[in-house]
Order: structure tokens, then C-alpha cells, then sequence
């Protein structure tokens, strides 16, 4: 996993100045109406210690819930999950800077517990915070991310927001990877991005946000820097006949519309509810 500060620090100095300001890349057509254009910025993005976030919300999400953090699996404070491993409800004491809009720290947030965390199938985490959406939106005007409760569409525009950076990656949904293996870890239907997305050391966690809904369809959390197979920082794509294709300085994430139906009363998660796809324990 590049996509986690810790270990890329080399990586990450050595391609922040050459990876400033790129343009959008253009991938096949999505079926969305190209003149409706949602404004991208910072707001709700969160930094975590050594990860990128966002406080996010479900559609049925209720002022009163308690707030939700969304990062990778693989940014958790005490390490990697193992393949086959799932956390629930966890105690974490781990504080959050949210971000506004134009990038600067408005507030420190703190988390009570890891809700949900594994790096099987996917590679999320998700921290429920002490305070609520109606309190943080009363305090610092911030509204959370909404998670899209639908699968992500091929040529898609999608902006890749990082609070640790304080930088947003602008390209294309370029398409959908059958199974993603990194080392000991396999996940399943992970978005690939056309090149401009080049993310970078510490944008792991990411929210990949649909520039014509305005709502998280993904997470960012991994790329294949040195062309090698299947390795850790090394992804390879194999598809339902088991090819495998490598694709160097290609980057990835994983859908978040099936965080959704897991989602139940109070912001819970209940891995037991209809529709629920997320590994359990």
C-alpha cells in the first residue's frame, strides 16, 4: 500500500514537485450530463496522522447520528488488518484535522471507536466520532461527504481529494479491476484511474468524489510504482480467467456504495442487514 505516509516518505519528496497541477485525462464516456459540474473543494476532508479521510455521511443519515470517518484498512493506527481479518467496534481515541474549504485546519475531531476496518475484499475504515453532523455543522459550518449508494460508472470525471497533502487529483474513472492482489491481500471490483490521477505517499484514504453528483463513489488506497507483480506497493489486475496485467504508475481504489447498505439506525454498522456484501468477523 504506497498510499500510506509511513515508508513512502522517499517516494513522496521525490514527486511532489514533479507531480503538480495535471489535467483531467479523458476515458470513455460516462452516461452523465457533462454540463453539470459539482464544485470539488476540501470541505469535510479530514487529515489523519499518516493517512488522507473524510467525514461522511449515509443518504438516510440523520442530523443527529454520530459522525462517521471514512479512510483505508491499511492508515489504522495499530498496522495493517491480516488477510481475512475484520475489526468491529473497536476503542480508538484517534483525532482527525477537518479541513474547509480552501484547505485550512477549522477543527480537531476525535473518534471513540473503529466502527468497521478491514484490507479483505476492500480496504476501509471507519471511525465514529464523538460528536455529531448536527454539531460539527452548528460549530464550524462543515456538512459530511455523502456516500453515492450506486456502483461507480466507466469515464466518470472523479476528483481524488487528500487532506494530508491539502491537494485534489483531477481524471477518470477508467475502469473496474475484477480482483486487485497486493501481497497477502485481494479486493474485489476496485476502481483503476486513467494516469493523471498520479497520487502520491499519504493519500491513502482519500474520498473519490463524482464531479457530477458531488458524493463519494470510492477511496483511494493503493498504485503499482515499480512494475513488479503483485507484490506490496505492486497491485496486479487478474481477471475471471486469472490474467494478470500489470499497470506501472497506474493507481486504484475501492468502491464505497457497498459501505451503504451496512449502514443501519444511528449510523450503526450491522453487518447482519439486507444487502449487506462487507466481510464480517
Amino acid at each position: 500500500m504506497k498510499k500510506s505516509f509511513v515508508g513512502a516518505l522517499g517516494i513522496v519528496c521525490a514527486l511532489l514537485f514533479a507531480a503538480a497541477g495535471t489535467a483531467p485525462a479523458v476515458g470513455a464516456p460516462a452516461a452523465t450530463d457533462k454540463s453539470i459540474v459539482k464544485a470539488v473543494d476540501f470541505a469535510g476532508t479530514v487529515a489523519l496522522s499518516n493517512c488522507s479521510g473524510s467525514v461522511i455521511r449515509m443518504p438516510g443519515s440523520r442530523p443527529d447520528d454520530p459522525a462517521l470517518v471514512l479512510s483505508n484498512g491499511h492508515c489504522l493506527e495499530t498496522g495493517f488488518p491480516g488477510a481475512g481479518e475484520v475489526i468491529t467496534d473497536r476503542p480508538s481515541s484517534r483525532t482527525f484535522s477537518m479541513l474547509g474549504a480552501s484547505g485550512s485546519r477549522v477543527a480537531t475531531l476525535r473518534a471513540d471507536k473503529v466502527a468497521y476496518a478491514t484490507m479483505t475484499d476492500t480496504d476501509i475504515s471507519i471511525y465514529q466520532l464523538t460528536r455529531t453532523y448536527a454539531q460539527i455543522q452548528r460549530s464550524y459550518g462543515i456538512s459530511a461527504l455523502t456516500l453515492n449508494d450506486r456502483h461507480p460508472v466507466a469515464g466518470s470525471a472523479i476528483k481524488v481529494v487528500s487532506g494530508y497533502w491539502k491537494r485534489i487529483y483531477s481524471c477518470n474513472v477508467d475502469g473496474f479491476v475484477y480482483r486487485l492482489k497486493e501481497a497477502d491481500w485481494t479486493w474485489k471490483d476496485s476502481v483503476r484511474y486513467t494516469s493523471s490521477c498520479n497520487t502520491i505517499g499519504g493519500t491513502s484514504g482519500s474520498p473519490v468524489i463524482d464531479t457530477t453528483t458531488g458524493k463519494v463513489v470510492a477511496v483511494n488506497n493503493t498504485g503499482n510504482e515499480d512494475g513488479a507483480t503483485c507484490t506490496e506497493n505492486n497491485p496486479c489486475e487478474v481477471d475471471e480467467n486469472g490474467n494478470v496485467t500489470i499497470r506501472q504508475g497506474i493507481n486504484y481504489a475501492q468502491e464505497t456504495y457497498i459501505i451503504v447498505p451496512c449502514i443501519g439506525i444511528g449510523n450503526k454498522v450491522d453487518l447482519s442487514l439486507p444487502g449487506c456484501t462487507l466481510p464480517k468477523p
